[in-house]
């Protein structure tokens, strides 16, 4: 379908600026800041003046302003004081950890969830083959059940945010968050109930990365294991191997997906695993981006492609800590295919505003919009 570049870069901006979620904050004086700073125009949007399509490429891959990340640390920051102390009087005691877009630095809007991760520190679960379970290292097991725990947890936490922040909306529906925004909360916060299963690296090295969370799904209900902090450290390995191209081209392909959704193409690819799809691209060809910043746009488009016309290859692909394989359901196979072509799309775009012979083509080689912006240096731009 045609896309409206136009209407593509407002929505970036909005997004950018937390315009796009006003409505999550209530408390005044963060509503008037969120009102001021969206007239301020950011850097990005001075580039490439008559080149709208490679504005936004250029964009969409950079980094939410630091401000906007602060208040969103430092709203999880008040929201945890809260619950500590709550939970403290009920007779739970807490520790409280960032998992998910923000520590990353790879969220895309002003206006971010942020994940809380509460987790009990009266119960914990072990690999019992670990080296430490091995050696006697763990004494007097709880003979309650992870399910039970994080069940009483999940019902205080829901109890102590209504006290602490009346004015708040409350969102108990989620199967795996409670989600307060408003009030007088700066930013929407997802609190998710949880605990610590101590795994056999975690035994042996003794690395927090490597320790794990279990959280509740209370829809089905059940429990699920993941590596928040494995895959943050993971993903900041490389991005810094690669000069920090990884989470431009990370931000590239999120901006895409909104974009592509407003515009009814609903790219069924979690951001979780756009993240971990990356991860996977081509290291050198990224690092190309470091003097050459739409290179990152060639290299993420050739990528896609690759995955998306070679699905067999993309399904033994996983996630940066190695716990799952990132396809793996024919929805996830869906929404990389469709965010390829959305790519696709956007690369022969900005191929065209920078070469006059692919600008008198309707659809250019994508090879050879790839060639145009490998080498060009958009520092001007």
């Amino acid at each position: 379908m045609a896309r409206d570049i136009n209407k593509r870069l407002t929505q970036l901006s909005a997004r950018r600026k937390g315009l796009d979620r006003i409505d999550k904050i209530n408390e005044a004086q963060a509503f008037d800041e969120l009102v001021r700073k969206g007239t301020i125009a950011e850097r990005w949007e001075k580039r490439a003046a008559s080149k709208p399509n490679t504005r936004y490429a250029l964009g969409a891959m950079q980094a939410v302003d630091p401000d906007y990340t602060r208040i969103s640390v430092e709203t999880a920051g008040r929201v945890a004081n809260q619950l500590e102390q709550g939970l403290i009087r009920k007779g739970t005691n807490v520790q409280f950890r960032l998992q998910g877009s923000v520590p990353l630095d790879i969220h895309i809007r002003g206006v971010s969830d942020v994940d809380l991760l509460t987790l009990t520190t009266d119960f914990f679960t072990y690999a019992t083959y670990g080296a430490r379970a091995r050696t006697g290292g763990y004494v007097n097991p709880s003979s309650k059940s992870a399910l039970t725990v994080l069940a009483e947890l999940r019902a205080r936490c829901e109890v102590v945010l209504a006290e602490a922040f009346p004015k708040a909306e409350l969102d108990k529906t989620g199967g795996k968050a409670i989600a307060i925004s408003g009030g007088s909360l700066a930013r929407p916060v997802d609190v998710v109930p949880s605990h610590w299963f101590d795994t056999v690296d975690f035994q042996a090295s003794g690395d927090e990365a490597s320790r794990a969370v279990t959280i509740l799904d209370k829809k089905v209900p059940t429990t699920l294991d993941n590596w928040p902090f494995l895959h943050i450290r993971n993903v900041d390995l490389v991005d810094s191997a690669v000069y920090g191209t990884l989470k431009k081209a990370i931000r590239l392909c999120k901006n895409v997906k909104a974009d592509a959704k407003a515009d009814g193409t609903d790219i069924t690819l979690p951001s979780f695993d756009i993240t971990s799809a990356m991860y996977h691209a081509d290291r050198q060809a990224l690092t190309g981006g470091r003097l050459f910043e739409l290179a990152i746009l060639a290299e993420t488009q050739r990528h896609l492609d690759h995955l998306a016309t070679n699905i067999d290859y993309a399904k033994t692909l996983k996630v940066p800590d190695g716990s799952r394989a990132i396809f793996n359901t024919d929805d996830k196979i869906k929404g990389l295919v469709a965010l390829s072509i959305e790519v696709d799309d956007l690369l022969r775009e900005v191929a065209k505003e920078q070469n006059g012979y692919l600008a008198t083509l309707a659809e250019p080689a994508l090879d050879v919009s790839r060639g145009v912006l490998k080498n060009l240096d958009a520092s001007g731009l």
